[in-house]
């Protein structure tokens, strides 16, 4: 997965918004370990032209405290 998100990286490369959708699919399939490998190779390759892209793709999100079911305000 890691090596065909890297090939679909680099097609789409010279449009940001294409970049930045087909880079959120690859995280969201991705094991720890190859998300981590990946944010390095993007670094990597696409740092000066997308860093702000790059930080929010690969920001971490926090969890929610409940899921939201059952809670009534």
């Amino acid at each position: 997965m890691l090596e065909y998100s890297k090939i679909i990286l680099e097609k789409v490369s010279f449009d940001s918004t294409l970049f930045e959708k087909e880079l959120r699919k690859a995280v969201q399939n991705m094991s720890r370990e190859e998300e981590k490998k990946l944010e390095a190779w993007c670094y990597a390759n696409f740092g000066r032209e997308y860093s702000e892209l790059l930080s929010r793709a690969f920001a971490k999100k926090a969890k929610p405290l409940h899921s939201g079911v059952g809670v009534t305000f």
